[in-house]
């Protein structure tokens, strides 16, 4: 059985579990709720990070790219088409995960104390989510109800942003996106992977 570090807040750790349920692995993942200060975390992945799968047979996986394409390449499926139409969905999995990352700094940043928050700070990173949501907003109206580790990976970052950021309203500058999302994250592995604490 494949083990997973995991979170129920982590974004990158739900695109996983996406990608499982998408092809139909779930069931052969345990999953082991982790803590990123856990000093145990290190064996897994000296990163610190989470997520973080052991193969059946000790192979350590880390970054949430990695782990998904190893689980498309496992089961087959369509999530990472092959030839021309993969670099497309590649690279708007890069992009989101990037609004990820950026989103997360935010994250960090408000909960310092008030006296060692910087503005500045906050302020180039929401330029990179707001610069990149503008990007997908452009391209939404073609999206339609392709499945694929882009796709999901815009459904599962536009859900993070409602999860941590949701007083800034994206939907309102990014109508295609929301009519898109909508109707997509009705999906049964979206639903069933909500972040929450």
């Amino acid at each position: 059985m494949l083990k997973l570090r995991h979170s129920t807040t982590s974004p990158f750790v739900r695109k996983v579990v996406v990608t499982a349920i998408e092809t139909g692995q779930d069931q052969e993942i345990e999953r082991v709720k982790t803590v990123t200060s856990d000093p145990a975390l290190g064996a897994d992945n000296p990163l610190q990070k989470i997520p973080a799968m052991t193969l059946e047979d000790g192979t350590k996986l880390i970054d949430s790219k990695v782990i998904c394409e190893y689980l498309c390449q496992r089961k087959g499926g369509t999530l990472i088409p092959s030839g021309p139409s993969r670099r497309p969905v590649l690279a708007r999995q890069a992009l989101c995960d990037g609004i990820l990352e950026a989103a997360i700094l935010r994250r960090y940043e408000s909960q310092r104390p008030d006296t060692l928050r910087s503005i500045e700070w906050d302020a180039k990173q929401k330029l990179k989510v707001d610069q990149s949501l503008a990007a997908l907003e452009r391209e939404a109206s073609g999206f339609g109800d392709t499945v694929d580790l882009g796709t999901l990976t815009a459904a599962i970052m536009l859900d993070y942003l409602d999860f941590r950021f949701d007083h800034e309203n994206w939907r309102g500058k990014h109508l295609n996106l929301a009519k898109w999302h909508k109707a997509f994250s009705q999906r049964p592995s979206l639903k069933s992977t909500l972040p929450h604490d």
